[in-house]
């Protein structure tokens, strides 16, 4: 009887994961232009040693956590020289995030006005991979399951991970 009691809460945990995912997408469909080609958290999973990340959120909030590995530039004020030097490495995805994607989908156009190829906007931002339960590191380079979730309203969106407001 325990373990039918555990195959239903899997279930309806899936369920519940499936539903978010869809109201996600609606979302993202009405937010996004699409501008920039948008990749997945499994895609991006599968190739984080060829890509170069970049985390188009603000400072505070890449304090809080970011993935691993991803350079910092600040939305707000980006300019062509806060690229990371080795973004002329050719045969690099550039992998843009943000808090869901809206945001980095502008800095994607920017990039790709400068002339790059080969940029991507990942769908549903570090909420999405933190969904999905994968590693976030603090500014100190610790683990940390906290995730800077811009505004109340927008931490809705983050299933997975301990939501933080200000920093």
């Amino acid at each position: 009887m325990k373990h039918f009691y555990v195959l239903i809460l899997l279930f309806f945990t899936a369920f519940c994961m499936q539903a978010q995912n869809k109201k996600l997408d609606r979302f993202l469909n009405k937010e996004l232009k699409k501008s920039v080609p948008l990749i997945t958290v499994n895609e991006l999973h599968k190739m984080t040693d060829s890509v170069i990340l970049i985390d188009a959120r603000s400072l505070k909030e890449f304090k809080v956590s970011h993935i691993e590995g991803a350079y910092f530039v600040d939305y707000d004020t980006f300019t062509k020289e806060d690229l990371p030097e080795d973004l002329q490495i050719t045969g690099k995805k550039i992998v843009i995030y943000c808090s869901l994607g809206i945001r980095s989908e502008h800095i994607g156009e920017k990039i790709m006005a400068l002339g790059y190829e080969n940029v991507f906007n990942l769908k549903g931002g570090i909420f999405e991979w933190s969904n999905f339960e994968l590693p976030l590191v603090s500014d100190k380079g610790t683990d940390t399951d906290k995730v800077h979730t811009f505004s109340k309203e927008w931490s809705s969106w983050l299933q997975k991970g301990i939501k933080i407001y200000e920093h």
